[in-house]
């Protein structure tokens, strides 16, 4: 098991959140992903990293799988203008490639945003730490266990 699984596995353990990470193969949309565990496009939980402009902190915004982040919302959330996060930024703040960002056991805090479709579901899906990995969990735990705060920051995917 790589380092990265067993963070995750380790923060839902910690958690006290009964789940198993499972191996779907490579999902690169959150249709894939979907259509490998069996539910909506919008029980997988994406985990989209900003950089902020002025801070240059990363910041995690958890999406439903058929909505977008919002720049404009999400800016105005974050309090600063957002760039793209490159691939280091979010190694060095996560711990995760990206593809494979898991939404918490992350190295180092990260200030999150929840959007608030995620919480029509009793089960949601997310990335177990690598682009292969995936688990389910209530989203009301997601919540809780990434201090992630419910708010409007997204759009319909075209």
């Amino acid at each position: 098991m790589s380092k990265s699984l067993k963070r995750v596995a380790r923060a839902l353990n910690t958690a006290g959140i009964d789940t198993e990470i499972i191996e779907v193969g490579r999902s690169r949309t959150a249709q894939e992903a979907a259509d490998a565990v069996g539910c909506h496009i919008d029980q997988i939980a994406k985990s989209i990293i900003f950089r902020g402009q002025e801070s240059g902190e990363a910041l995690l915004f958890l999406t439903a799988g058929g909505n977008q982040v919002c720049a404009e919302k999400a800016s105005a959330l974050a309090g600063e203008a957002l760039g793209k996060a490159d691939a280091a930024l979010i190694r060095a703040q996560t711990g995760f490639a990206i593809g494979g960002v898991a939404p918490l056991g992350h190295v180092n805090p990260i200030r999150a945003w929840l959007d608030p479709r995620l919480l029509d579901f009793t089960e949601i899906w997310a990335a177990g730490g690598t682009p292969r990995h995936v688990f389910a969990m209530n989203p009301a735990d997601l919540a809780l266990t990434t201090g992630a705060q419910a708010s409007d920051f997204t759009q319909q995917s075209k």
